[in-house]
């Protein structure tokens, strides 16, 4: 017996693949950008350490119990600990708001914006940035901030953006290609996500180096303010993206 066709009624109902994410991409971009800057100032001006990229922070952990220079035991510590905190809350805050991903998102960059906005604040009241407890200070809100951002991130579930971690994005580019026999799924949005954290990270060591801590703090809480600002709006979506993602 034959298959019947698709009739186009069936072909409304079913949700365009641009459809089922919505906004969510984009939004998630934006976040991917503010990684790249917030962990250039973590590493270049904060001592060596990332905030965002716990993968790296392990090894860089490594380092500095084998004894290795410029690495540090407590300042890795600080910003595995404080990335632990700050995914504990993204994932209590995912439980409580799981019925409308962009609500979770506008809440999330919100809490994303207090932490980086006291970064902000103490950068510019404290003279001296260097001292040990000024540092951790900084490291430690970042880390919240990022490891937030991340469970965030992985509640939503939008495929291969996770606005901190590269390194299955880049294998699935890659692995999932045709010229690895695969079907090539989503490789724009895998190559846009790979390069706009390089730019991010380019325009956060650009500041650091030419203008300060303050000046890429204070850009990077623009970002995610303007963010937040279009988070709100998705917010109050009743489409069918907003709820289709796995709890």
């Amino acid at each position: 017996m034959d298959t019947p066709a698709p009739t186009p009624a069936a072909d409304a109902i079913a949700p365009k693949p641009a459809d089922r994410d919505g906004p969510l991409p984009a939004l998630l971009l934006v976040l991917t950008f503010a990684t790249g800057v917030v962990d250039a100032v973590s590493y270049l001006a904060l001592g060596h350490v990332f905030v965002a990229n716990m993968t790296g922070n392990i090894v860089f952990l490594g380092f500095a119990v084998a004894g290795a220079q410029d690495f540090s035991v407590p300042a890795s510590l600080a910003a595995l600990v404080a990335f632990l905190s700050g995914a504990l809350v993204g994932g209590y805050l995912g439980s409580r708001t799981r019925h409308h991903r962009g609500r979770l998102l506008a809440f999330g960059i919100t809490a994303e914006v207090l932490l980086v906005g006291v970064a902000l604040v103490i950068s510019i009241c404290v003279a001296h940035l260097d001292a040990p407890l000024v540092r951790y200070g900084l490291v430690v809100l970042l880390a919240l901030a990022m490891g937030l951002q991340n469970a965030v991130a992985r509640r939503l579930a939008v495929p291969d953006m996770t606005t901190t971690v590269l390194t299955l994005t880049l294998t699935g580019l890659v692995a999932d290609s045709t010229l690895a026999g695969g079907n090539n799924p989503r490789p724009v949005r895998r190559f846009t996500a790979t390069v706009t954290m390089l730019l991010g990270a380019g325009v956060g060591a650009f500041l650091v180096l030419n203008a300060g801590v303050v000046a890429v703090l204070a850009f990077a809480l623009g970002l995610l303010v303007l963010n937040a600002v279009a988070a709100y709006r998705a917010a109050s979506s009743t489409g069918s993206w907003t709820t289709c993602a796995g709890s």
